[in-house]
């Protein structure tokens, strides 16, 4: 038989090529069985950290002459900040990590409000609460997610403790007497809490955590104070004793070290869950729209002239003030690790109500007494805007997560017009009497501006999904603004200067690299420490106090380039 050399030599070199191919693909698999798994990380061990939040307080005071017919509840919000140590134990080959902590916060919260109220004869008081310092002491139970285990969500409980200081001092009256009371006192309760909580590195962890406090009643003295009857008569009521529970809700953004680690330490390639959708140390830029569904509020403590700033003659109080706004938001990231980040928006108003509080007036139209006047009226719909940047450094940065420092600069604007009037504590003060009718009764038109000092973070817990958090204190707040009385022709010149906290968290889904959508909260909160205004082109001789808050939440989209 012939044999054609031709084919023989195509035979073998095809022979050869699936030699060489067979060894290659052995090879890689090779290569592939010989790469490191992943090594999923272990809790266990000591820390100590620090930690800054915003928190929202209240206090619930029983008033001893009966139900009140407004107020009796004092809003406290404020900075959180302090420090926590704790220990984490987690057994081996086990998701779930037990551990016990203890934290101890300083407070800068402030809040005053009406109590005592129990009709329009009664000369009521302003009420004052300064919570000071908390702590706890919890235990902690987690469990470990993600194919290393460091993201971990845990809840907590535990004792917690408050010490604060309150004050009750009665308001402007016909007998023209003052008179006060004070408690400074350290109250025991309890807490319950829930965080998630990123190991970044080795040696430093990142959470983002809600905790809710409760405290046992104490009981202090109360001031004492007259009632005035429409025609003048005065009646003196003695001192007694009220009753006080507080209650606070805080959310937290706070950074642990563990004991025993390299500070300067990353991942090894083993421990690496996987790679940021984001790179880090290379320029980075993220646009989006978002949306803002919130609530406010603002009051304007009014005291009589050449009188402190707690003996009042006029409070008024916007509540329940709702707003839709819709903002544009970026953040610049760059390879120095320096980030630029901020966002402006505008909105509308729609929505919420207003009480004129006022004390000891005078009807001149009867010559009637009113000692303790409250009206209510509606809100129309008006305009907002606002505006925040932010300059920082990511201290902090790796593969998954950028956390640092800021410094920023915010702007609010706000506009509120009441329509109608209702009076419910007392007509013979003659305020809001039937014939007021309907129509621009009082505006108030603000504007806040206020230095931002803060942290800024961004985690992701997963290839696809990424939590954001800022927190930021405002040691310096500028407030001005205008106060029309439309019918008694009186315009009021306002300002003041004071402190503040704004906070928001944001956590985002990748639908693609490029593309995310994404839900959050936000809570800002500012008032001031000295204020004055000017009556109709005359400077009174007194020091207002303004609060401002408003809080709710977010919805964005947002397209990232890399």
């Amino acid at each position: 038989m012939a044999v054609s050399y031709g084919r023989l030599f195509v035979g073998g070199v095809l022979l050869a090529t699936l030699s060489c191919a067979h060894a290659q693909a052995a090879d890689l698999e090779r290569q592939a069985f010989k790469a490191p798994p992943l090594v999923v990380w272990n809790w266990t061990g000591l820390y100590a950290g620090a930690h800054a939040g915003a928190t929202f307080g209240a206090a619930d005071i029983s008033s001893p002459y009966g139900p009140s017919i407004f107020g009796d509840q004092i809003r406290t919000p404020g900075l959180l900040l302090g420090g926590q140590v704790g220990y984490n134990w987690q057994p081996a080959g086990s998701p779930w990590v037990f551990g016990i902590e203890g934290e101890l916060s300083w407070l800068d919260a402030d809040g005053s409000g009406n109590c005592f109220a129990p009709n329009g004869e009664f000369t009521s008081s302003t009420c004052t609460a300064r919570p000071q310092y908390t702590g706890t002491l919890t235990g902690r139970i987690g469990y470990a997610l993600g194919p290393t285990g460091r993201t971990l969500l845990y809840g907590k409980g535990g004792a917690a403790f408050l010490h604060n200081r309150v004050d009750v001092t009665t308001n402007e009256n016909f007998a023209e007497t003052s008179a006060a009371t004070h408690s400074s006192n350290t109250v025991w309760g309890w807490t319950v809490g829930a965080g998630i909580e990123q190991a970044l590195s080795p040696a430093w962890s990142l959470k983002l955590e809600y905790d809710y406090r409760r405290f046992a009643d104490f009981t202090m003295a109360t001031p004492q104070t007259v009632t005035t009857a429409e025609d003048g008569t005065v009646t003196p009521v003695p001192a007694s004793s009220t009753s006080i529970r507080q209650s606070t809700h805080t959310v937290k953004l706070g950074l642990n070290y563990r004991f025993g680690a390299d500070a300067n330490a990353a991942w090894g390639p083993g421990e690496q869950a996987m790679a940021a959708v984001t790179p880090t140390g290379d320029w980075n830029f993220e646009i989006g729209g978002r949306y803002w569904y919130s609530s406010g509020r603002f009051q304007k403590d009014v005291p009589s002239e050449h009188k402190t700033s707690t003996v009042l003659a006029s409070r008024l109080t916007y509540a329940n003030v709702t707003g839709h706004s819709g903002e544009i938001f970026a953040r610049l990231d760059t390879p120095w690790l320096v980030f630029v980040k901020g966002f402006a928006g505008l909105g509308r108003i729609t929505d919420g109500h207003m009480n004129d509080e006022d004390w000891a007036v005078k009807n001149p139209d009867t010559n009637l007494s009113g000692a303790y006047s409250n009206t209510f009226s509606n809100l129309v719909a008006t305009n907002m805007n606002y505006q925040t940047i932010d300059i920082g450094l990511n201290l902090l940065s790796g593969p998954g997560y950028k956390v640092g420092p800021l410094v920023g600069y915010n702007r609010v604007y706000e506009r509120y017009a009441s329509s109608d009037c209702v009076q419910f504590a007392t007509t013979a003060s003659g305020i809001c009497g039937p014939n007021v009718g309907y129509g621009p009764l009082i505006t108030e038109t603000d504007t806040w501006q206020s230095l931002r000092l803060g942290l800024a973070g961004d985690v992701w817990v997963t290839p696809r999904w990424r939590i954001s958090a800022d927190i930021a204190w405002l040691p310096y707040v500028s407030f001005t603004g205008q106060d029309n009385h439309w019918r008694q022709s009186l315009v009021a010149q306002e300002s003041g200067t004071g402190r503040g906290v704004q906070m928001e968290a944001i956590v985002s889904y990748f639908v693609t690299p490029q593309f995310s959508v994404g839900v959050g909260a936000r809570y800002w909160s500012m008032w001031t420490t000295a204020g004055s205004d000017i009556y109709d082109g005359t400077l009174t001789d007194r020091s207002d106090t303004y609060r401002y808050e408003r809080f709710g939440g977010l919805f964005q989209a947002s397209y990232k380039f890399n």
